[in-house]
């Protein structure tokens, strides 16, 4: 009942997730995807993606606030975060590409407490256009030693992404990410 009244308050925002889900898990490996179609152009959509402080939640970062976070959005770029002498590398862009009209951004990370687990976790965004304006698409990757019991925390993991997705596909939207 949940999902159902979340996904109906994130389509009536002009955001309308065409699914949301772990793809796979294992002990060893998991895959999360996320897709949806929002009203903004791919260019505002983009736009958006790239200014991950305006709708990453402060309630999972380090610091406790969004604002802190940057999103060099090139090759060798950072998603960092960093406060009072602190700092966090949440993830390293590889790739920033538009071919036929899609861009993909590209970072290598293990988010929040995968990080501390020492996985390899690959999070690829793509936004391409739509004829309702663009499509989102959101895949993560993460692998590492079975003994993580990664298919354990994967419903965890999909929801803070699941989370934070529907913030950018709001913000996309709306300018807001609530």
């Amino acid at each position: 009942m949940r999902s159902v009244l979340v996904a109906f308050l994130v389509w009536t925002a002009g955001f309308a997730p065409a699914r949301a889900e772990v793809v796979a898990a294992a002990p060893g490996a998991i895959i999360l995807q996320a897709e949806a179609r929002v009203t903004a152009s791919p260019d505002q959509a983009w736009r958006a993606l790239t200014r991950v402080k305006n709708w990453w939640s402060s309630a999972h970062t380090y610091s406790g606030d969004s604002s802190r976070l940057r999103l060099d959005a090139r090759a060798g770029g950072c998603w960092c975060e960093r406060w009072d002498g602190q700092s966090v590398e949440h993830a390293r862009v590889v790739m920033v590409m538009e071919r036929d009209g899609s861009r993909t951004l590209r970072v290598l990370g293990g988010f929040g407490p995968l990080q501390e687990m020492g996985v390899s976790g690959v999070l690829t965004f793509v936004v391409a256009p739509d004829p309702q304006g663009a499509r989102i698409t959101m895949t993560y990757r993460v692998s590492g030693d079975p003994g993580l019991s990664l298919d354990q925390i994967a419903p965890g993991v999909d929801a803070v992404l699941t989370e934070q997705f529907g913030r950018l596909g709001r913000f996309a939207v709306s300018g807001s990410p609530d």
